[in-house]
């Protein structure tokens, strides 16, 4: 299969799989229902908190709770649903105490990392599969409505990835190729278009409160809703007082920030600055009208219409 060609649901329902996962945060224990509406066996699962331990008894009834390794070595599929940091050295520790097998599937749902990270275990012959839901997860339930058309980056040897997408198209989702030599830059991207964005959304809200307004959700909602429908339908463009280069107005932005916030400044250049650089290259800004913006994004602040005279 070529990496252009997209994967086809496979027309029978291929052997059940006994699935143990490891992590039963919000990601963990919504795949392993996913896995479970599938006609797959989710017989083992590990937790580390409380939490953790309330959901899997939740999302994943029948599922024995028992320590990682044993949660591991007695299933067809292990899925390691942990934080990015600490699945190199899960991986690590499976393989040194002999936890997996060979000819066992091995899939994590971490974005950063392809099938690198799983080469302690892949040493012992198991299969390693990178599976990661682009989504936003809430632990319960209605995650399981939201996984229908949810794509999944997708990094495996070629050997193992009609099965890869095999289990992705089971669970609804929709399989999305990244070579593995692209998955930091992949997570970075999805981070800046994600998590960045509710940052951002979050900082709004928090200065339209110290400007004294009410129901600042409420005002951003439509702004928020309309930019983010716009940009991805049409990523060319640009809207605001940079992309307009009106510079005063920048200014008074750089000034204000600088005296109300100066977290929310020190975010508000960088992304003016790369806004203009943008708009630059695509030719909605001149020259003189991005030097006038840069000016005012370094400090340069002054009046420039002294400056003119």
């Amino acid at each position: 299969m070529s990496e252009s060609e997209p994967a086809q649901r496979p027309a029978g329902r291929p052997g059940r799989l006994t699935v143990g996962v490891v992590g039963t945060g919000r990601v963990g224990a919504v795949l392993g229902a996913a896995l479970a509406g599938a006609g797959h066996r989710v017989i083992a699962a590990s937790a580390a908190s409380d939490s953790s331990r309330a959901r899997a008894e939740a999302m994943l009834p029948g599922a024995r709770l028992l320590p990682p390794q044993d949660t591991v070595s007695t299933v067809d599929l292990a899925l390691l649903a942990v934080p990015d940091d600490v699945l190199p050295s899960l991986a690590a520790g499976l393989a040194e105490i002999g936890a997996v097998r060979n000819g066992q599937l091995v899939a994590h749902t971490s974005g950063r990392y392809g099938v690198g990270v799983l080469e302690p275990v892949t040493a012992l012959g198991a299969l390693p599969l990178a599976l990661h839901p682009v989504t936003t997860f809430t632990g319960t339930s209605l995650d399981l409505g939201r996984l229908p058309g949810c794509r999944f980056g997708v990094t495996t040897p070629p050997v193992l990835r009609p099965i890869a997408e095999g289990l992705v198209i089971e669970m609804g989702g929709e399989p999305v190729w990244v070579p593995e030599e692209r998955r930091v830059l992949y997570h970075a991207a999805l981070t800046v278009g994600a998590d960045h964005v509710v940052t951002l959304v979050a900082q709004a809200a928090d200065l339209l409160r110290r400007a004294g307004l009410p129901d600042v959700e409420d005002l951003l909602a439509p702004l928020v809703h309309a930019a983010v429908d716009q940009a991805l339908a049409a990523p060319g463009t640009r809207v605001g007082p940079v992309v307009r280069g009106d510079a005063d107005t920048v200014g008074a932005h750089r000034a204000e920030l600088d005296r109300t916030s100066p977290a929310a400044a020190a975010a508000y250049v960088p992304l003016a600055r790369l806004t203009a650089d943008r708009a630059l290259a695509a030719g909605v800004l001149t020259p003189d009208q991005a030097e006038a913006l840069l000016d005012v994004l370094a400090g340069d602040i002054r009046d420039r219409r002294d400056g003119d005279r």
